[in-house]
């Protein structure tokens, strides 16, 4: 891992995950992906709560219309994928030329080894009053109902979608760490739709970002996503490389972030170092931001 905590841009920033392909499976544990959980290899998902969820799921706000899975499979026939990764064309890896700030992000994967819940980190953030945008996967909502609900509420955060089953978003089964990807736009949709409709039902909650399982995407996936009118987010410095960091790595990490740059971690594995991590960082990097007349926020407020 030789200067992958490097202050260089190139390395410290947007290429982390690239660069990290080749250390092991360690960078997958807070990603695994259940197999029978893939779209077209499981049963179609319930779009509503199970009846074992505690409490009745709130009212959702009015959704957005958004075209049809059939429309979107017609629209789409015969277009070619184009590049796959992390930051393929339609993709958004920063914030508006016009945000005075930065963002933190962090996901929740769910699935192996991917259910826990780091409260520390949200402790820090509360403690410190800094906004972040939580990515959950449906697998990680579903198991942590209460949670969510208490995520929901709290207006210092705000929920975004990560996927149904957390696969890398393609349009021909393209794979990211050897995960595979969906194969075709209509499983693109399900991966999407499906959470996006269970945050709604189930939490009352109208995502206005998504990011895929592993943050790859095609060309096509990522024009798909906007046409969902949802933001396809990915990031421009990588906190935590899928909780695998040490705490001093994430604290590194964390103290790059600048104007319009968009971190992302996880705050589904409490044994790794992000929460130490980014605890260390936060002072400094507040009153950084605060110097040059910036702040952090979420992304909603940056993309108002």
């Amino acid at each position: 891992m030789t200067n992958l905590l490097s202050n260089d841009p190139q390395v410290g920033r947007r290429t982390m995950l690239a660069a990290l392909v080749g250390v092991g499976t360690s960078i997958l544990a807070s990603c695994a992906v259940d197999p029978e959980s893939l779209p077209g290899t499981g049963p179609e998902p319930a779009a509503s709560p199970s009846a074992s969820a505690p409490g009745a799921p709130p009212a959702p706000s009015a959704p957005m219309a958004v075209p049809s899975r059939k429309a979107m499979v017609s629209a789409f026939a015969g277009k070619p994928a184009g590049s796959f990764g992390l930051e393929a064309q339609g993709i958004q890896l920063d914030l508006p030329a016009a945000a005075r700030g930065a963002a933190l992000t962090f996901d929740a994967c769910g699935g192996l080894l991917g259910e826990g819940y780091d409260a520390r980190l949200i402790k820090e953030l509360r403690a410190h009053r800094t906004p972040a945008t939580l990515f959950v996967n449906r697998r990680w909502a579903a198991a942590n109902i209460s949670l969510m609900r208490e995520l929901a509420a709290d207006p210092l955060f705000e929920i975004a979608n990560h996927g149904t089953s957390h696969a890398p978003l393609g349009s021909r089964g393209q794979a990211a760490y050897g995960i595979r990807g969906t194969a075709s736009i209509a499983e693109a949709y399900d991966e999407v739709m499906g959470n996006q409709h269970y945050l709604a039902d189930t939490f009352g909650i109208q995502a206005r970002f998504f990011r895929s399982g592993t943050a790859h995407m095609d060309v096509l996936g990522a024009a798909m996503c906007r046409e969902l009118s949802l933001v396809p987010m990915n990031f421009t410095v990588n906190l935590d490389a899928g909780a695998t960091f040490p705490a001093s790595g994430v604290a590194a990490q964390t103290a790059l972030l600048g104007a319009r740059d968009v971190g992302i971690g996880h705050f589904n594995r409490p044994s790794s170092g992000t929460a130490a991590g980014v605890a260390k960082a936060l002072p400094r990097l507040l009153d950084s931001l605060e110097s040059r007349k910036l702040r952090l926020m979420k992304l909603s407020e940056a993309f108002a």
